[in-house]
């Protein structure tokens, strides 16, 4: 004999804490933004901002033109004499330079900018390392990427 299964239940109901939990949330997130935003709490650190603030100054600088070679390599060239300082080849282990690079080739094409600007390659007193670009400003604080990725700018000093 067949009987007929139970109609399920469906409560469509959600638990009064997950609601509660929720606009917990989304309160916070709001209250945080608007700390920021009205200055109760400082934005996030700004290392040029930083190194101007406590009078950093660079210890070594040297400005470098990237140059892309038919079979996929980079040479680095100095600036102010046009010396050769290396090449990076394809597939090399300093890869991370050709992808810094090309991310700031790509930045300077987008705003229509002069691709043969020199890159200013900085170490500063507090032994920091950042590149910037002269043509658009933007710096980058290559510490952050690892002491490995690091070091691969480091040698072109």
């Amino acid at each position: 004999m067949n009987t007929p299964a139970p109609a399920p239940s469906h409560d469509p109901t959600v638990p009064r804490g997950a609601l509660i939990a929720t606009g917990a949330l989304v309160a916070f997130a709001f209250l945080s933004v608007a700390a920021v935003r009205t200055g109760l709490v400082p934005p996030s650190a700004d290392p040029v901002a930083e190194r101007s603030q406590a009078h950093v100054t660079p210890a070594k600088s040297r400005d470098l033109v990237f140059i892309d070679a038919a079979d996929g390599a980079v040479a680095v060239r100095d600036a102010a004499t046009g010396k050769l300082t290396t090449a990076v080849a394809a597939g090399s282990k300093t890869g991370f330079i050709r992808g810094v690079m090309r991310g700031l080739a790509r930045d300077r094409h987008l705003r229509g900018l002069d691709k043969s600007a020199p890159f200013r390659l900085t170490r500063w007193s507090d032994g920091e390392l950042s590149l910037t670009d002269t043509a658009t400003g933007r710096t980058i604080e290559l510490g952050a990427f690892g002491e490995t990725n690091r070091a691969a700018f480091e040698a072109l000093l």
